[in-house]
């Protein structure tokens, strides 16, 4: 199978769809790999690795697109819909419950999209692609906050540690999953009084062996969230329903009872965010003032570190995109998980989840 590579064109999006050791086991399976010219060096991933890895470099966009597999990281971009056509496959985050048009766009290409948010192992409730990427993102997340809080940063100047005879920063964290999990890791370890609140007791039960009383660990509900809301330095929003929108769990009025200069990330942006006041933002100029509070709300978070992003997310879809360049669309048959993947194919859209926020795309 030709399997095409693009170079991501998203803002400050460095993280490549392949990584030259990826290329490697492709092109020794007797497959051709075109990997669109500087598509990894923002990972620093040269031309060069490619190449001795198999690889063909190609000039342009359209070059790494006219291929039968495309694997990317990101979404396509308005500029990129041009490229999508009938009997392609394509291998990438798409989060489409957040992203009418290109839903659209999709459907209309004939395009089978295969979503790595959506791959998902049947009976494990298990979501294999897109935990690597959650981990770093839940990590990140507190990393971005700190930074924010920062006065010349246009926080309230809060170090989140604290000192000795100072009390620490304090971080609320909505959804105990990967995210919230990892954030909170890094959250402890900066020595910071940390809260997560959840739905699901049993996972609340397991945070407590987790973290034991190094974390408050509260039920999420409207009076609880209300309460730690107010109180936060740092908001994180980790509220993941796979191939759904995130639900909004902290109104614009709750917002507006934050301390000014606290700080707001949402990791759930790409699937529309949990804070009504909160938008997408980008590398370039990841924050925003409203209501006072620093709202951070880049979608592509990972991007920031390219190169661990890039070797992590391989790990875990390398064996997919072998079955798929192996199998072409009869993978979807044979493997289950994959075949949860499934968001658009002939022109229809399939993936039950972001059917029920767009069903009037129903054909």
């Amino acid at each position: 199978m030709e399997i095409g590579v693009p170079k991501e064109t998203k803002d400050q999006e460095f993280r490549v769809g392949l990584s030259p050791s990826s290329v490697r086991v492709l092109t020794e399976s007797g497959h051709a790999v075109f990997v669109e010219t500087q598509a990894g060096i923002g990972a620093g991933l040269t031309d060069d690795d490619y190449r001795s890895s198999g690889a063909e470099i190609v000039e342009t966009a359209a070059a790494a697109w006219n291929r039968e597999m495309i694997v990317k990281v990101k979404e396509p971009l308005t500029s990129e819909y041009k490229f999508l056509h009938k009997n392609q496959l394509l291998f990438t985050y798409l989060h489409l419950a957040a992203n009418r048009q290109l839903t659209e766009h999709l459907i209309d290409s004939g395009i089978c999209a295969i979503a790595y948010e959506t791959v998902e192992q049947p009976g494990a409730n298990r979501l294999p692609l897109l935990t690597p990427m959650s981990i770093i993102a839940g990590r990140l997340a507190v990393q971005f906050g700190a930074r924010f809080l920062e006065r010349q940063q246009g926080g309230r100047g809060v170090l989140l540690g604290g000192v000795p005879g100072v009390k620490a920063g304090k971080v609320v964290i909505l959804g105990g999953g990967v995210v919230g999990t990892e954030a909170a890791k890094i959250a402890v370890g900066m020595g910071a009084s940390v809260q997560i609140l959840d739905v699901n007791v049993e996972r609340l039960s397991y945070l407590e062996t987790l973290f034991g009383s190094r974390v408050e660990l509260l039920y999420s509900n409207s009076a609880h969230i209300e309460t730690a809301v107010k109180e936060a330095d740092l908001l994180i929003g980790a509220v993941l329903i796979p191939g759904r929108k995130a639900p909004i769990l902290v109104s614009r009025d709750l917002v507006k009872q934050m301390r000014p200069g606290s700080v707001l990330v949402d990791v759930a942006v790409d699937q529309g965010g949990c804070v009504e006041t909160l938008h997408p933002t980008s590398h370039t100029k990841p924050v925003y003032i409203d209501e006072g509070v620093v709202h951070y709300g880049v979608p592509n978070m990972p991007g920031a570190v390219p190169w661990t992003s890039t070797q992590a997310l391989n790990n875990s879809t390398l064996p997919y995109v072998v079955q798929l360049a192996n199998l072409g669309v009869k993978a979807l048959e044979v493997n289950p998980a994959l075949a949860k993947g499934l968001n658009v194919k002939n022109h229809r859209l399939v993936h039950p989840a972001v059917l029920e926020v767009f069903p009037d795309l129903v054909s």
